[in-house]
């Protein structure tokens, strides 16, 4: 049969029976390459039994399954391993599950490889797994994963190690050794026999992530794949890819920052939108015991622009500090924001213009969440406003004053999720008063320390008695 070539768009994965300058799926540019089409062969084959109601399928793993009824399927418990760093966990939803394909992915030297090395040798060094822990390397040798755990003080007597990027061979590997669980260092650098293409391909990442999927869910090995970024921040390969496995974690922050902050973006056992503190030493990540206070500055005197949010990543609430920058602008006005969503920014000073009187026309308005985190909710939609009021008004509002809410195109402040999680995590860190939406205010104030609640249902009110506490 005559090979005839197609091209694949090496960022979402589409065919095409020609050569083009855009991809008309995910609309990028110049990313169509030409890769032979590979008869592939029937993996499945169906017949139907006589006096069955069943219809039997043979699966890629050659075993026949039957049609049947949901309440007829077997349901067992999750069997979580501990990864021996409680925030590792917190993100993973309370441990690495069996079976489960766990992608991480970030931007280099940011600390991908170190916490996964932490967490193989934190793993194999678990008596009911001792010696059950690999790590495969296709970026780096040996000695160099060697030199690297001898650096971070980590013992070494337990941890298997393999240095291989043909994926027959790693699934060969991981058959032979048995590991409960198994580090890819990384995706990009694996190739299948099975494909002519060259390794970091759209096929073959495909084909070797699915390839280790099948061997994950089949033996229950758990598995760890390292995966690159784009310069977007976005993983690179197929978008397929992010589908494939159970789990995707984002590394967040700058690279020559002092913390490290790991959210999970996908998580079919856990939390989406969790969020892990870690702080990066001599000895790896350590993980942060109070990711409040990182995120909090300590002012000699009360300064303009600033407010304290209380923010809700995955499953805990969490003070950040909103800076805001109003000044004139010198010809057209620009709008800028760092950890918060620019469109959503653009919105919300439309908003306070109509409905708290307050104008930025003519004013450039920057905003920045502090220590580097992004805030994904709309419940800091109050805590930009107030800043930047405080801001272009040159007026400080009270250093222990917290606060939370969204904020709608009418002038409402609508409720948030977790109103009184988000309150105790204000009190434990002593701030005073807090501002928030009338339909999170809590009928009992006294469970919450003697904070002073303020509850606004418009935003002019907000503003109004935000400004005249201080």
């Amino acid at each position: 049969m005559a090979k005839k070539s197609s091209y694949v768009c090496q960022s979402c994965g589409a065919n095409y029976g020609k050569w083009s300058g855009q991809c008309t799926d995910c609309g990028e540019w110049n990313t169509l390459i030409e890769a032979p089409n590979i008869a592939m062969p029937h993996h499945r084959t169906a017949k139907s039994t006589s006096g069955s109601a069943s219809t039997k399928v043979t699966n890629y793993a050659g075993a026949v399954s039957g049609v049947m009824s949901l309440d007829e399927v077997g349901v067992t418990l999750e069997t979580r391993m501990p990864t021996g760093i409680s925030e590792f966990d917190r993100v993973l939803g309370g441990g690495l599950v069996a079976g489960s394909v766990v992608l991480i992915g970030g931007d280099p030297g940011i600390g991908k490889s170190t916490i996964l090395l932490q967490t193989a040798i934190n793993m194999a060094a678990i008596d009911s797994l001792a010696g059950s822990a690999l790590y495969i390397t296709g970026e780096e040798s040996l000695s160099q994963v060697a030199m690297r755990a001898k650096r971070l003080c980590l013992p070494t007597d337990r941890l298997r190690v393999l240095a291989e990027t043909n994926v027959e061979t790693i699934c060969a590997a991981l058959t032979s050794e048995q590991p409960a669980v198994a580090v890819i260092d990384s995706i990009q650098t694996l190739y299948t026999e099975a494909i002519q293409s060259a390794p970091g391909g759209v096929a073959q990442i495909r084909e070797s992530a699915a390839m280790l999927t099948r061997f994950a869910k089949q033996t229950g090995t758990a598995l760890f794949l390292v995966g690159h970024v784009t310069k977007e921040g976005s993983l690179a390969g197929p978008r397929v890819l992010e589908h494939m496995v159970d789990t995707v974690l984002y590394f967040e922050g700058e690279s020559d920052s002092r913390f490290r902050m790991i959210r999970a973006v996908k998580n079919r056992f856990g939390a989406v939108n969790e969020l892990g503190i870690f702080g990066m030493t001599d000895t790896g990540l350590k993980e942060v015991a109070n990711p409040s206070a990182i995120f909090l500055s300590r002012y000699e005197k009360p300064i303009a622009g600033s407010v304290v949010m209380v923010s809700r990543e995955g499953t805990r609430p969490l003070l950040v500090e909103v800076q805001a920058l109003v000044d004139d602008s010198h010809g057209q006005s620009r709008r800028m924001a760092l950890g918060l969503d620019y469109q959503r920014l653009a919105m919300l000073l439309a908003v306070m213009h109509r409905h708290g009187g307050i104008h930025t026309s003519g004013q450039d308005v920057y905003v920045n969440v502090v220590g580097g985190v992004k805030v994904m909710e709309t419940g800091s939609d109050l805590a930009v406003l107030l800043a930047c009021a405080s801001s272009l008004r040159a007026k400080a509002l009270p250093p222990r004053l917290a606060v939370f809410g969204e904020v709608g195109l009418s002038g409402e402040i609508r409720p948030v999720p977790n109103g009184q999680e988000r309150l105790k995590e204000a009190s434990k860190h002593g701030f005073t008063h807090a501002i928030i939406p009338k339909a999170n205010a809590p009928k009992d104030q006294t469970m919450f320390g003697g904070i002073h609640v303020i509850a606004v249902d418009r935003l002019d009110d907000a503003l109004a008695k935000a400004f005249e506490l201080f």
